[in-house]
């Protein structure tokens, strides 16, 4: 598409405004129309001297991250080649993807020198974790004498992830720290032909389990040798997020399922650190995704990619599916966390039934978020007889939760009852807690 450009109208305009000149001096006629054949025909030119570019194919390429972090702000290198032997400049507009914001604003402009290659650098700041594909480019080349834009546009499919954030999970992981958490969450227990991991060789005593007995060993060194085993320390760390309905409500504006999926992510962090295998389920009223346990960067890595795609569902969890799911997939002995929220034992009969059948081959916890709208609702002082209503109610539907909760415990599941502001630290200092205890 050619476009004129605002130096061409002006002159248009003005040459427009000269025409009346004629009726009064109509030797100028002629001269006019001159000008005006001579000012069109400029354009045909200028525009057909920009023809010959193929803007979906325009040379540039987009350096972006492999993934951003919800409230750090990271560059995209852009290189942009100019195919003529004259600078060319060029009028860029983006389709920014939904989940950042652009530094540069709405439309930059670009002069590209001859035949070089030119760098761009811009700094895009993620507004909100998630995965959106984006990145058309909508550009305007200028014309040799400036007249006219040749409009074009250029695909370039940009695929976009976003994380939540890293900043406070990270700071929890100073080297300093992170030794320490290490440290207090093994504990070392040294049992003969027992346990899982090779500890050393010693020499067999009388009295000890024949079966201990290393045989290569004792055949290199002449004396019977035997194995010295010690209990594994390396865990299994199943999270289990519940994104079905009781999540997606908001709380002070902001969504509980957000305040768990920080949990979640500070829960990964804190067990990666402490070299346990973590995976991660995700499910409403179906599976969504689930990662199997594995350790280090891997299992961050995984827990990351799923969780930047997690999206509230407003629809009935489905837990047995859930459960049987993981029965299925994961039959290690494993400290299974569960994200989600109780309401009264009726409503959340699945889960207390679901968690409590997790004993004892595993050790559930249970992170349920309250709700401070609804506490202070139940502890305010009602100034009229709708308030005093509201307060009755609200004091019935904690009860209610209290009792369900207390249904939980009694069924040998951990619970985590705590604030969404505060759900990523209780969570983690409770399975620092377990880890000093040794009760994995």
């Amino acid at each position: 598409m050619i476009l004129p450009t605002r130096r061409w109208y002006l002159v248009a305009l003005a040459l427009g405004l000269l025409a009346p000149a004629s009726l009064l001096v109509p030797v100028a006629a002629p001269a006019l129309f001159l000008l005006d054949f001579v000012w069109v025909l400029a354009l045909i030119i200028d525009a057909g001297r920009i023809g010959g570019l193929r803007l979906e194919q325009f040379p540039v390429t987009r350096e972006p991250p492999p993934a951003f972090s919800v409230g750090r702000p990271m560059p995209v290198v852009y290189r942009w080649t100019n195919p003529l032997a004259r600078p060319l400049t060029v009028l860029v507009r983006e389709e920014t993807p939904r989940l950042l914001e652009n530094a540069a604003g709405v439309q930059r402009t670009l002069v590209l020198p001859p035949g070089k290659a030119s760098r761009e650098e811009i700094l895009y700041a993620p507004v909100r974790r998630g995965k959106t594909v984006a990145g058309r480019l909508h550009l305007r080349v200028l014309g040799p004498w400036g007249l006219v834009w040749r409009q074009g546009r250029r695909d370039l499919p940009w695929p976009v992830v976003v994380f939540p954030s890293l900043l406070s999970a990270a700071l929890r992981a100073l080297p300093t720290q992170l030794q320490r958490r290490r440290e207090a969450g093994f504990r070392s227990i040294r049992r003969i032909g027992e346990g899982r991991v090779f500890e050393s060789l010693k020499e067999w005593v009388p009295g000890e389990e024949p079966r201990t007995i290393d045989w290569k060993a004792t055949a290199r060194r002449g004396k019977p040798m035997a194995r010295q085993y010690e209990d594994e320390r390396r865990q299994h760390v199943m999270i289990v997020l519940d994104a079905g309905r009781l999540l997606t409500a908001e709380t002070e504006g902001r969504a509980r399922l957000e305040s768990a999926i920080d949990a979640v992510l500070h829960l990964a962090h804190s067990a990666v650190g402490h070299d346990d295998n973590v995976g991660l389920l995700v499910f409403a009223d179906e599976v969504l995704h689930y990662a199997p346990p594995t350790r280090g960067r891997r299992a961050l890595r995984s827990v990351l990619d799923a969780l930047a795609g997690v999206e509230g569902r407003l629809v009935e969890s489905n837990y047995p599916a859930a459960f049987a799911y993981l029965a299925e997939r994961n039959r290690k002995r494993a400290l299974t966390v569960l994200f989600t929220d109780v309401i009264d034992r009726t409503a959340s009969d699945a889960v207390l039934s679901q968690a409590g059948s997790l004993r004892p081959r595993h050790l559930p916890l249970a992170v349920v978020l309250r709700d401070p709208a609804l506490e202070r609702l139940g502890s305010a002082r009602p100034a009229t007889l709708d308030e005093a209503y509201q307060r009755a109610a609200a004091e019935e539907l904690l009860q209610a939760r209290e009792e369900a909760l207390a249904d939980l415990r009694s069924h040998g599941v951990l619970v985590v009852d705590v604030l969404p502001d505060g759900a990523a630290r209780a969570v983690v200092q409770q399975y620092e807690r377990l880890k000093r205890r040794a009760v994995l």
